[in-house]
């Protein structure tokens, strides 16, 4: 019992960590919270709907959900944030919550307020030892490994990765030395975007129901995850996610607490806040005067 719960759990945080990479790599570079991210998943859950309504396959339904959330993604960051480079955080974070909200409107009058079942497909269980876990669970945790460390990877091992990894660290330094900030940015967005749209597929595999409103706690969840695991840090998102996603299952499994469980998730933010302010893995950042 307590396995099938754990394998969830990391399951379920592997979806979180995907979201959280979204939230930690626009911040680390961009130094913004984009409280739109969460909305991104919405986007990608109605584009895999639309495109199963319409006869296409689920790998199609997947390519499709990746396509236009990386489009969404880039169009938002040049419509709406890049406009706002230079201007104050509290000017682009509300302008992140307009764009979530409109984000909610638009899907809200297009698809209607009410939730849509979505059946991607009945994949079964396997017993592993003395466990019962799905297969959509399986490849979950599977395939956003697989992203996570190739992610990983890209950063540390590509041109373009250490680009981004120099403009997290001194956006001003590396322009000069004629890196692409605004290309950079918008890469960034764009990716981020890309692991969204993973993120609502595997959304869709354990919870098959869409509404416009999908993102928004988990969106929120996922945020917590970041700052539990130090946000701006790659490796630190996907443990924050690991760990809420684990906590989130075994409170579910509880019967006391399961009513109470997303105040754990936020409890647990909070002691971890106390204990380590940059989160578990976090790095202090000299400010310049």
């Amino acid at each position: 019992m307590f396995m099938t719960t754990f394998i969830d759990g990391l399951s379920l945080g592997s979806i979180y960590a995907l979201i959280a990479l979204g939230y930690t790599m626009v911040y680390g570079i961009a130094k913004m919270l984009n409280f739109a991210h969460g909305d991104i998943i919405m986007v990608g859950a109605y584009a895999i709907l639309t495109t199963l309504n319409l006869g296409g396959h689920p790998v199609l339904a997947a390519i499709a959900a990746i396509i236009i959330c990386t489009a969404m993604g880039v169009i938002t960051e040049k419509v709406a944030y890049k406009p706002l480079r230079g201007a104050s955080p509290l000017a682009v974070l509300i302008t992140a919550i307009g764009v979530s909200y409109l984000l909610q409107s638009v899907a809200q009058l297009i698809f209607g307020s009410k939730s849509q079942t979505v059946t991607i497909g009945n994949y079964g269980t396997v017993n592993l030892g003395s466990a019962q876990v799905s297969v959509a669970t399986l490849l979950t945790l599977l395939i956003g490994a697989i992203i996570m460390i190739s992610l990983q990877l890209f950063v540390k091992k590509t041109r373009l990765g250490r680009a981004m990894l120099a403009v997290s660290e001194d956006r001003g330094a590396a322009q000069l030395m004629g890196v692409n900030v605004n290309m950079i940015i918008t890469t960034t967005f764009a990716i981020g975007s890309a692991l969204a749209a993973f993120a609502s597929l595997f959304y869709l595999m354990q919870i098959p129901s869409v509404s416009p409103t999908l993102g928004a706690m988990p969106g929120i969840k996922a945020f917590t995850a970041a700052v539990i695991g130090g946000i701006g840090s790659i490796p630190g998102a996907m443990l924050g996610g690991m760990l809420l996603g684990v906590v989130e299952k075994i409170s579910l499994s509880i019967p006391v607490l399961a009513p109470y469980t997303t105040a754990v998730e936020f409890a647990l933010l909070i002691v971890i806040l106390l204990v380590r302010p940059i989160g578990l893995l976090g790095k202090k950042r000299r400010e310049k005067v």
